[in-house]
């Protein structure tokens, strides 16, 4: 049989016996890589570790310590856990099974019922029962006809195989059982050591919404205890603050797949913190100098074709709505072309100028189904947006002043770890960038100015602006250490000139204005995920949903003077609500702090006869009595000063 040429990543090249295979080429350099080796590459392609190399080619040795090593090691437990639910569920189906940097997922169909989060454990115990057995784990790889054959009767296996461009698909052979895999594998279940089944949720096959809904099953897999645990540790965290949880916990929203995915919908709950921030946003900007509008969320297709949003973005807009006139009506992905119509309404005068036009503007994206997730992505929002019209020499002041409202607004939401970055475009890509060197050299240029005029730290980020121009995007920091855009404000000179914007100078002759786009705290949803996962759901108290609740002792006692203190808080501005469900007093004072509600007061004899409540704050353990009117001035204060006491 002839020898093949392998380059190693040196450049250097050796030639083997074409049954050659990774382990043997590990061999070849020291026997401490071969046994540290679970996989290899050949010319960047993942193969087996004892599949033969067969032809000449660059070569990587995949060991243990490597993101690919980590992502062999997920992929064979995956295998394990779909043989083991074969054996459970012998007519269980199988979708999609992903072993990545987040660990792995097997996606499942089964006519009786889906798995449950109760089968994880059972399922878990046959894994290890294989682990335990060290077995071989036989490979082969089958044309695209033969492993059709072999998936007869398997639709969702058979229809990845059918759209796929391979010419081979591999399948592993564990206990009897043969399986379809999307990726390599060890040879021996024995090499397998840490792992967990975590959850099980809903996914529609291959990502798409007008597929079925299989079921997935999620697990992760190291080769240490310690990494296992630290990454059970984070995963913990990271659900404490999963906006997602919380908002199921709290009754905030709920998105309905079976009435539109990536449509949440807003409970009373998340509906009344939502209306919090859209009033306070509202009298920010009127204070500001801002003038709020309302515009349709439906425009004529050409209008999106004038302002490039149509070339540039299409793939994230939604399909055209034929009305049958001709007309073609578009749900729109952004507000800046309606304001333009709200400027371009009137003749505009140098002495009108800066125009300060603002929307709490609902828009659609066309998001595919897979990338939705709660309040994070989805496919209807309403941005926080708002457009500045200024003459050229306005136009560092205005940013300056967009700044310092948004600077201001932070403080009011206590964000204090945030950094700025000066989004250019990338000069190269002349597709995805308006073209004109002038335009963005000159704008760019002001942007750099103002921030330097402002003393103000940033970094500078090549390829991260928008499409018509440079902008400023304000980095906030997650809950879980992870960086977010929270606001920007981007300076355009194209749009002005596309739809041919004009405002009469002092010398009664037609000047193009500048446009500023701005976005102080985003679209709601973002934002109010952002919000629900930075106070993992315990709400400062202007912002929570429910601000006091009121315990009587008895019901039938000291009820009434409780719906008295009620209406007193309500009748003050307070979300305040009493309890009458008559259930054990510590109990009830649990489900308050439960349920994260600032203010928790308890009335009985002694505060009916003082016209007192007992007050006790969420997190603390020790209550204290003031007179109901102290504990108004008090709370009152407290939603005053937005919580930062």
């Amino acid at each position: 049989m002839a020898d093949i040429t392998i380059e190693f990543p040196d450049g250097k090249k050796k030639q083997f016996d074409a049954e050659a295979t990774t382990k043997d080429v590990a061999q070849s350099i020291a026997i401490s890589l071969a046994k540290k080796a679970v996989a290899g590459k050949l010319d960047g392609k993942l193969i087996d570790l004892n599949a033969p190399l067969k032809h000449d080619g660059k070569i990587e040795i995949v060991t243990k310590d490597s993101e690919d090593g980590l992502a062999v090691l997920r992929q064979s437990v995956a295998l394990l856990t779909k043989v083991a639910l074969k054996e459970s569920f012998p007519s269980i189906q199988f979708g999609e099974e992903v072993g990545d940097e987040n660990g792995f997922y097997v996606d499942t169909d089964k006519e009786d019922g889906q798995v449950s989060v109760d089968s994880l454990p059972a399922i878990s115990d046959k894994v290890q029962a294989f682990i335990n057995q060290k077995l071989a784990i036989k490979h082969v790889r089958l044309s695209k006809a033969d492993a059709l054959k072999k998936l007869e009767g398997t639709s969702y296996e058979a229809k990845l195989v059918e759209d796929s461009d391979e010419e081979e698909f591999p399948f592993y052979e564990i206990d009897g059982v043969s399986v379809l895999a999307s990726g390599v594998s060890f040879a021996n279940t024995g090499d397998i050591k840490f792992f967990r089944l975590l959850s099980v949720a809903g996914a529609y096959f291959e990502g798409k919404s007008s597929n079925p809904m299989l079921q997935r099953i999620y697990g992760t897999a190291f080769y240490k205890q310690a990494d296992l645990d630290a990454d059970l540790q984070a995963r913990q965290e990271a659900r404490e603050h999963d906006h997602r949880v919380i908002g199921n916990d709290l009754d905030l929203f709920f998105v309905d797949p079976k009435v539109g995915a990536g449509l949440p919908y807003w409970m009373p709950n998340g509906a009344t913190i939502r209306r919090t921030i859209e009033r306070y946003i509202i009298d920010k900007e009127v204070a500001d100098g801002y003038k709020h509008v309302y515009t349709p969320v439906l425009a004529n297709l050409d209008l999106y074709k004038t302002s490039g949003h149509w070339a540039h973005y299409r793939e994230d807009m939604f399909p055209p709505m034929d009305m049958g006139d001709g007309e073609m009506l578009e749900l729109r992905p952004m507000n800046c072309p309606s304001h333009i119509q709200i400027y371009n309404h009137h003749i505009r005068s140098y002495r009108e100028l800066p125009l300060r036009i603002a929307e709490l503007g609902m828009m659609h994206r066309y998001e595919k189904s897979g990338a939705l997730s709660g309040l994070q992505r989805v496919r209807e929002m309403t941005l926080n947006d708002g457009h500045t019209f200024v003459a050229l020499d306005q136009v560092q002041d205005e940013f300056k002043k967009i700044l310092r409202l948004i600077m201001d607004v932070y403080k009011d939401f206590n964000i204090n770890d945030y950094s700025f970055r000066l989004s250019y475009r990338d000069p190269e890509n002349t597709e995805k960038y308006f073209d004109d060197d002038e335009m963005w050299n000159r704008s760019q240029t002001m942007l750099k100015g103002a921030m330097d005029d402002l003393g103000l730290d940033y970094y500078e980020a090549e390829g991260e602006a928008a499409f018509y121009g440079p902008k400023l995007d304000i980095q906030t920091k997650t809950a879980l250490g992870n960086d977010e855009t929270m606001s920007t404000i981007q300076l355009d000179f194209m749009l002005p000139d596309r739809f041919d914007l004009k405002y009469v100078g002092a010398d009664g002759e037609d000047h193009r204005p500048v446009m500023i786009h701005r976005g102080i705290v985003g679209t709601m949803e973002r934002f109010i995920a952002y919000l629900t996962e930075i106070y993992k759901g315990a709400f400062p108290t202007w912002l929570a949903p429910k601000q006091v609740k009121i315990i009587p002792v008895s019901d039938d006692k000291h009820g009434e003077y409780a719906e008295s203190l009620s209406k007193q808080l309500l009748a003050a501005g307070v979300r305040a609500e009493v309890d009458h469900r008559g259930e054990k007093m510590n109990y009830l004072i649990r489900d308050a702090q439960t349920h994260k509600i600032p203010y928790t007061l308890v009335v009985g004899d002694q505060e009916v006869a003082d016209k007192a409540v007992s007050v006790r704050k969420y997190g603390e353990q020790d209550s204290k009595s003031m007179s109901a009117d102290d504990f108004e001035t008090e709370i009152l204060k407290d939603i005053a000063n937005y919580s930062n006491n």
